[in-house]
């Protein structure tokens, strides 16, 4: 029979400070995660010491620090989002969730929306639509790959264009258009 563990004791300013330097050493992270983070683990063990924790706080130290970097995050997020095919509106709903503030998100924009063509072509590639399939899709097929683009984030009227594309066209002709 085992023993039943010991409750941990209470975090205290220390024991905060060495789980924030463990999780941005481990993980690629922004401000808003770390501090999320930092409330989780106070919840969890509790505190210990008279001085309320402000994990944000704690978090904007870390990025001052350069251990945290919020726009370099973003840039490389919506750049591994773009390749797997994902629009614009999709990542930035999760760089937002992410906890990216307006600014950075406005600095990254202008990159995704260059590569917008780029990352609906991949999804469609990925998913064998329009010029990737292997034979013309009726309209309730082309309706749910439309409805599929749309979900990935990609805009309508570029969706639109690469659903209604012939099997084995060329997508260069999109980019014509």
């Amino acid at each position: 029979m085992t023993r039943p563990r010991r409750p941990l004791p209470p975090l205290n300013a220390a024991d905060l400070e060495r789980y924030a330097l463990r999780y941005v050493e481990r993980y690629a992270t922004t401000r808003g995660r770390l501090a999320d983070y930092l409330r989780r683990k106070i919840r969890e063990r509790g505190w210990g010491e008279e001085l309320v924790p402000d994990p944000a706080a704690l978090a904007q130290r870390m990025a001052d620090l350069g251990y945290v970097n919020d726009r370099l995050f973003a840039e490389s997020k919506a750049g591994a989002m773009g390749r797997r095919g994902l629009g614009a509106r999709r990542v930035g709903q999760a760089l937002r969730h992410a906890g990216i503030e307006d600014a950075d998100l406005n600095a990254v924009a202008p990159a995704v929306e260059a590569d917008a063509e780029a990352s609906a072509l991949a999804f469609a590639r990925r998913k064998r639509i329009g010029p990737f399939a292997r034979e013309s899709a009726e309209k309730p097929q082309q309706e749910k790959q439309l409805a599929a683009m749309l979900r990935a984030g990609h805009g309508f009227d570029l969706s639109r264009r690469i659903v209604r594309m012939a099997p084995g066209a060329p997508p260069e002709a999109l980019l014509e258009d």
